[in-house]
């Protein structure tokens, strides 16, 4: 009879310590943040590959946050800004950071 009644406090716990373990920080994302964050990512990627005089593949592509960080070395201060405004043209990205530099 004591077992019966301690299950729903044990569920409750697990509930709480899953749910924390989900939650957002300064410092880490969420689950949710994380799947948004990869999202970001492809679609910064893929807007920058449809731009046929941009050489996509020495342009690295990070997400956190929303916030997303371009780097590598590329051709032309062109190509910088055209991988900057690919980046600002996708819905759900708060801010871009250029780390690019010129080869």
């Amino acid at each position: 009879m004591r077992t019966l009644q301690s299950v729903p406090a044990l569920l409750s716990a697990l509930m709480l310590a899953a749910m924390v373990g989900c939650a957002s920080t300064p410092t880490a994302e969420s689950t949710g943040e994380y799947i948004d964050d990869t999202v970001l990512t492809a679609n910064v990627k893929a807007a920058m590959v449809n731009q046929p005089e941009l050489n996509a593949s020495e342009i690295n592509v990070e997400t956190y946050k929303g916030t997303v960080q371009l780097s590598g070395f590329v051709s032309s201060q062109a190509d910088i800004d055209k991988a900057v405004a690919a980046a600002r043209s996708i819905n759900g990205v708060k801010s871009v950071t250029n780390d690019m530099r010129l080869k």
